[in-house]
């Protein structure tokens, strides 16, 4: 399929402009400043599409420091605390909404510092219909969502306004939305695609695991136990210290693993998830993965490893390959669950596909016009 991107933007918005947004803020305006330089770009191309083709057209938030604001200031607004790469962020002045509360805000957050949690903005949140209205008047066609993790009615009500205003959609986050039967369908009769749902991380703690288990099947080793503890210091780990919106996140992150093991491990031989909340490292997470399991005949081995990274540009180098991906599937006129797009990026895509073969699959979709 031939277009001309320079006349041919991607029409994004972000929903929640939290750490992973900021990161994809200034990874938009990095690589379109940069090229061909740009560090660590997953798929520069994919049919004709780059990042920089990404053009951010609003955001939606509820903090006080960010609704009114261009998604350029917003980006570097408390309680954003990740990495500033790019700090020239004057193409971003796409407006940042006032969207409904819901269960977006958990009520711990608001009990905790200004600086590390959320404070609410006193405008008014648009209603459903207001942001309809919006997304077709801006022509958005792609929808991504960052919101908290937990944030179940918040994630169906933007699902329920993308499906309204004809978007395709983005799930970055553990709500099942691609990988649920009857949203699937309701994005299926609508005509339109979803990607989900719960961001892998470029080089993050789930793929590693993923792979050092890949590699011990491969190897003819039978892994016994494991698990995989996670810490940091941002906003969604503070979020996440209260365990009761763990759900889904855990089962997104224990089923990624899971589904890389050639006999599934019984429950309590599996630990996998957030376990603590550390200030200082703001955005930067640190896991700890362990493997034990044995060898031939018998023989005892476990591997332990450490993974440092910064947390939300590790989300942010895959949002952009999934918000091309998503504008593809537009182009094609596909709906639904797009299920070739979604395995290689997310944690729990509507089809678990091994990571090397998930890679080929995409290329294929991106490359197969059929």
């Amino acid at each position: 399929m031939t277009h001309d991107t320079a006349s041919s933007p991607i029409r994004t918005v972000i929903v929640g402009v939290g750490n992973c947004a900021s990161s994809l803020i200034q990874g938009v305006s990095y690589c379109r400043a940069l090229g061909d330089q740009a560090v660590g770009v997953s798929f520069p191309e994919l049919a004709g599409y780059t990042p920089g083709d990404v053009e951010l057209v609003a955001g939606f938030d509820v903090d006080s420091r960010k609704v009114g604001k261009t998604l350029g200031e917003a980006a570097f607004a408390a309680p954003n605390c990740t990495e500033q790469f790019h700090t020239d962020l004057a193409d971003q002045s796409a407006p940042v909404l006032r969207g409904p509360d819901l269960d977006g805000v958990a009520a711990h957050m608001l009990a905790n510092p200004a600086d590390r949690s959320f404070r609410l903005s006193d405008a008014p949140p648009l209603s459903k219909d207001e942001i309809v209205t919006k997304l077709k008047e801006l022509n958005a066609e792609v929808m991504i969502i960052f919101l908290p993790v937990g944030s179940q009615q918040a994630v169906e009500f933007y699902v329920e306004c993308a499906l309204a205003a004809g978007v395709a959609v983005v799930n970055g986050i553990p709500v099942f939305i691609a990988s649920h039967p009857v949203w699937a369908e309701k994005f299926r009769a609508a005509g339109i695609p979803i990607l989900g749902d719960d961001f892998k991380a470029q080089m993050g703690a789930t793929i590693l695991h993923r792979t050092l288990a890949n590699l011990a099947e491969m190897r003819g080793v039978e892994i016994d136990r494991t698990y995989q503890l996670n810490v940091g210091g941002n906003t969604d780990f503070l979020n996440m210290s209260e365990n009761a919106r763990l759900t889904n996140k855990r089962e997104s992150k224990t089923e990624a693993v899971q589904s890389a093991m050639e006999q599934r491990l019984d429950e309590n031989d599996i630990r996998i998830g957030p376990s603590d909340y550390v200030p200082w490292l703001k955005d930067r997470k640190v896991a700890y993965v362990r493997l034990e399991g044995r060898l031939f005949g018998g023989a005892r081995t476990n591997i332990e490893v450490r993974l440092d990274v910064e947390d939300s540009p590790n989300a942010a180098a895959e949002a952009l390959v999934a918000i091309r991906l998503a504008r593809i599937a537009k182009d094609r006129g596909l709906a639904g669950p797009i299920s070739e797009a979604s395995a290689f990026l997310f944690k729990h895509p509507p089809e678990q596909i091994e990571d090397t073969d998930a890679h080929d699959v995409v290329l294929r979709f991106v490359n197969d016009e059929a």
